[in-house]
């Protein structure tokens, strides 16, 4: 995809060059790094729209790499690879942040469709003219990313965002949990799944200043945002 700059972070220089030669004939545009430390300094000197980062690296892992991404970068979409197939491994990667995650061995045209996803969404949201939500004490901003309590402000990573934003258009209805999944992870699987309940976690964190404000578990269906709503405003 033209004018897609990607950051590719694999040990592996037999698998790290197929990947990088593969995505380049589909017009990608792809930095490929040996190892984490590398990759922190090609991070840190270039802009990527993408990063796919292998999570066993010499010099620096790819959870550590993804931290210190995270740190400049909240938005940037991540995609980890990995051999490691253990739910403790894929919930780290999620918590840090990942917009994906697969594992060892895997098809060139299954990485492809992930990254087409992730890049729709991201795409999609940069072009959208979206709501401002207020509820409860609350103020949060789709565009800047933001909730604000009391004139301070912290801002959201993507997912938290995008997760937030579906609950605030259901706000006091239910959000179903199948359609939140194919709306922001595309696939409705145990892992994509976990994925969100680690967001919805971090959300309600970041709400618990206010009391009126809750998400609550709906049993069997998915998440309510139960706040005393005020008005959303269209940009």
């Amino acid at each position: 995809m033209a004018n897609v700059k990607v950051l590719l972070c694999e040990d592996d220089e037999n698998l790290g060059m197929l990947l990088r030669e593969y995505l380049q004939a589909k017009e990608y545009d792809v930095d490929l790094m040996p190892d984490g430390e590398e990759g922190a300094k090609a991070f840190a000197e270039n802009r990527y729209d993408l990063c796919i980062l292998d999570v066993m690296m010499p010099q620096k892992d790819g959870f550590t790499l993804a931290q210190e991404i995270r740190h400049l970068n909240s938005r940037v979409p991540i995609i980890f690879l990995t051999a490691k197939t253990l739910k403790e491994d894929v919930l780290a990667g999620f918590k840090i942040g990942a917009d994906d995650y697969m594992t060892k061995p895997f098809s060139m045209e299954e990485l492809l469709f992930r990254i087409e996803a992730i890049l729709r969404r991201t795409s999609n949201k940069k072009n959208k003219v979206g709501n401002n939500y207020k509820f409860g004490r609350y103020e949060f901003d789709t565009q800047k990313q933001t909730i604000t309590i009391d004139g301070v402000s912290s801002r959201l990573t993507t997912k938290e965002s995008e997760l937030l934003g579906l609950l605030a258009q259901n706000m006091n209805n239910v959000l179903e949990r199948n359609f939140a999944l194919k709306a922001i992870w595309v696939e409705d699987n145990y892992f994509n799944a976990r994925s969100m309940d680690v967001y919805i976690t971090k959300l309600r964190k970041k709400l618990a200043d206010d009391p009126d404000v809750q998400i609550l578990n709906v049993h069997g269906r998915g998440y309510k945002l139960v706040a005393p709503e005020q008005k959303s405003e269209q940009q």
